[in-house]
């Protein structure tokens, strides 16, 4: 398990974005601004009524302000899934509300 970024160069990882975008790929590069460069990138896209969909992105840019939550993607489990009989709400975009 990575406890930096810097762990995860060259590794598969999970981008959880603010507007509940689900990416899955290879992380190549990232900033000081965590800004992140996926390669073999695509998104998982959930339904309640359909399959997941797997739309393919290729090299892709997150920027760092829409990155909500980063991790490290364990191959072999991730391949053992049946992404074909999930049925899921999609992940609800993040709201910044004023108090």
């Amino acid at each position: 398990m990575a406890s930096t970024i810097k762990e995860l160069i060259d590794k598969k990882v999970n981008v959880v974005c603010v507007d509940g975008r689900n990416l899955i790929g290879i992380l190549s590069g990232y900033d000081q601004l965590q800004n992140l460069v996926l390669t073999d990138c695509h998104e998982r896209s959930y339904s309640s009524t359909s399959p997941v969909e797997l739309v393919p992105l290729g090299v892709y840019i997150v920027r760092g302000d829409s990155l909500a939550i980063l991790g490290e993607l364990d191959v072999e489990e991730d391949a053992k899934r049946d992404l074909g009989g999930i049925r899921a709400e999609p992940v609800r975009p993040v709201l910044h509300t004023q108090s």
